[in-house]
């Protein structure tokens, strides 16, 4: 995302959002952006936070508080620390529609979302919501499972078909290392059947060195028989990354491994957090 540009965090309240709050807050602050936190109101929530109650002007009240604190508190610990400003929104609606017009109407860079990943996968929780924001957001979107806690990103994985507008997202995802000093891993994930595999390879990684102008990188071709989805997650582990990072695309590698819904299946079951890149 561009310097002082905006940042947008829907929160329901649940540890899962605030998880994804601390995210925002901690990125915001390395580019000195603009974080709007908001809440899409609706019955079902409420009664959820509180069995019984069907008072709407109680509802209103409660939530503009509930979000109020979570404001002053980002406001507290984050503006000191680069963050430009902190707001807080409360809408009412469908939660996809609402959000994705929300991105259009704020012109923010970058979503940032909590998930429950694998643990719950019944409908209109709010994993499932992610998802489909993830395929439908036109910026990028960076999703936090609910157990994942912020800490500084000293690993990044970036995964790559070699393709050329993965020049223009290395690019990106270089400047955000540089604000942690952190490590990428681009890797090509490979089933192994491809003898041309490994040619691509060295001719791409001389390709792209070029564009990526950062000591910090390492070229990885892995093959995984099996499931080459499960194979990256299971790379980021063994690699002790902090963050999965893909490129979303129309007929995208990792779109052909998904049956064409790659970052939505990953948004469930991931155990670091996701960044898709949509803003190319």
């Amino acid at each position: 995302m561009e310097k002082n540009g905006t940042i947008l965090c829907p929160t329901d309240f649940s540890e899962c959002s605030l998880n994804a709050i601390e995210y925002a807050s901690r990125i915001g602050e390395q580019y000195g952006a603009k974080l709007i936190l908001i809440h899409v109101s609706n019955k079902e929530d409420f009664l959820k936070l509180n069995p019984g109650r069907e008072d709407n002007d109680y509802q209103r009240d409660f939530l503009k508080e509930k979000l109020n604190n979570l404001k002053k508190t980002v406001q507290a610990e984050s503006i000191p620390l680069g963050l430009e400003s902190c707001e807080g929104m409360i809408l009412e609606g469908d939660v996809i529609e609402v959000m994705l017009n929300a991105i259009e109407e704020t012109d923010c860079q970058l979503v940032v979302m909590g998930t429950e990943g694998m643990n719950d996968l019944r409908k209109n929780i709010i994993g499932s919501r992610t998802s489909q924001i993830v395929g439908k957001s036109p910026v990028d979107v960076l999703v936090v499972p609910r157990k994942v806690f912020y800490k500084k990103p000293r690993k990044l994985v970036f995964g790559t078909d070699y393709r050329e507008e993965d020049k223009i997202a290395i690019q990106k995802v270089v400047e955000f290392a540089k604000f942690f000093d952190a490590e990428i891993d681009i890797v090509h994930a490979s089933d192994g059947k491809n003898k041309l595999d490994r040619p691509l390879h060295q001719s791409m990684v001389e390709e792209i060195t070029p564009f990526v102008r950062y000591d910090k990188v390492n070229f990885v071709l892995k093959s995984f028989r099996d499931n080459l989805a499960l194979g990256m997650e299971s790379y980021l582990a063994s690699a002790k990354g902090d963050m999965l990072i893909t490129l979303s695309r129309q007929r995208d590698f990792f779109d052909k491994i998904f049956n064409k819904s790659l970052s939505k299946k990953m948004a469930y079951f991931i155990t670091k957090p996701l960044w898709v890149i949509k803003n190319f």
